[in-house]
């Protein structure tokens, strides 16, 4: 693979990068790397050594690497499927220049985002999906994914206005499980709940109600196929995700807290799903 060691001066006229491949990491931010037309489909950033591999194992294909030296022996055996690809080498202080921030993992990775599956081709074999409604916090969306990579959820559905799952912070605070966990995103609710429960879903609403069960009596009675729906951070769900569940849960709480943080409560809850089957 072609390796470019990068010096000072690569910055040819003191902003703009000299090699045309260090684009992908200057001055981009990643709702424009997503909107980018060449390659088709856009593009995100994979980050850490970690990361990078999870991706290539997922089937992603990466358009280049950017890293600090110390880095390149490890991942090489990573990259070796990709003769052709570009590989660029440079200090952590250069590499901060270039991309805005300080690189404690070491490696970054420019990757072609793969064609999201249409949701019935993730419903089909699944059992237990979790649904995350309009959360914008990436921090949380990636936790969530976490969760359900590591609790059991068979795949993960987004809607339109949920945060990117391949954001870079996302990706990071997932440990790349976002690349290993099958997801894709919902059309509007009354589309989403048709095509849920075409597949013999039913959907819990993880929410504050009067009428809710405990998630406890819920997971000991679960149904078959259960599709765990939680809500945006300040709000919860919208009135049409209420509208359309079939249940709606709550975990008891004490002293005076209302509720879980989204991701940890996605995380109790698919616990609890795992136990009660």
């Amino acid at each position: 693979m072609p390796i470019s060691n990068l010096g000072a001066d690569e910055f040819d006229d003191g902003e703009r990068p000299a090699y045309p491949g260090l684009s992908d990491y200057v001055g981009l931010t990643d709702v424009a790397l997503r909107r980018r037309l060449e390659p088709e489909g856009g593009l995100y950033l994979a980050e850490s050594p970690k990361v990078i591999a999870r991706a290539i194992a997922a089937g992603h294909r990466p358009r280049s690497v950017l890293l600090q030296e110390q880095w390149l022996d490890g991942l090489a055996p990573t990259l070796e499927a990709f003769p052709d690809l570009p590989v660029y080498v440079g200090s952590s202080a250069l590499l901060e220049q270039l991309t805005g921030f300080r690189m404690h993992r070491g490696a970054l990775a420019s990757m072609h985002r793969p064609e999201l599956p249409e949701p019935a081709d993730l419903l089909r074999d699944a059992r237990t999906v979790l649904v995350l409604e309009d959360i914008v916090d990436h921090t949380n969306v990636g936790a969530a994914f976490r969760a359900a990579a590591g609790l059991g959820a068979d795949a993960v559905l987004v809607t339109e206005r949920c945060a990117d799952p391949l954001y870079r912070r996302s990706v990071r605070v997932s440990m790349g499980t976002v690349l290993q966990v099958p997801w894709t995103r919902l059309p509007h609710w009354d589309a989403s709940a048709a095509v849920l429960r075409e597949h013999g879903f039913s959907i819990a609403a993880l929410a504050l109600d009067d009428g809710a069960v405990s998630l406890r009596h819920y997971a000991a009675h679960r149904p078959e196929r259960v599709a765990l729906v939680l809500g945006t951070e300040g709000d919860g769900l919208s009135r049409r995700a209420l509208h359309h569940a079939d249940a709606t849960v709550m975990i008891p709480m004490r002293h005076g807290v209302d509720s879980l943080n989204v991701a940890a409560a996605s995380a109790v809850a698919l616990y609890a799903l795992q136990e009660g089957a």
